[in-house]
């Protein structure tokens, strides 16, 4: 994927993650999103290579649940 479609991508499941995080936890928008970019899903996220980008927005969010709890991101093997 080019970079011009990747940087417009990315916002748009960066705001459904955070409302979806919102949504699941009940915390302000703003420590949702505190949480998210100090996330090592969040590093992922931005990093093209990785792929993660393909993910739904619900799978997303399950694997920022497991990190949460956890303190380990474990992409899955596809």
């Amino acid at each position: 994927m080019n970079e011009e479609k990747f940087t417009a991508i990315l916002p748009i499941l960066v705001a459904g993650l955070v409302n979806k995080i919102v949504e699941e936890t009940h915390i302000r928008d703003d420590e949702a999103i505190e949480k998210l970019y100090t996330s090592q899903l969040y590093a992922a996220l931005e990093d093209e290579a990785t792929k993660v980008w393909t993910y739904s927005v619900p799978k997303l969010y399950e694997l920022f649940e497991q990190e949460q709890s956890t303190g380990e991101l474990e992409l899955p093997e596809y």
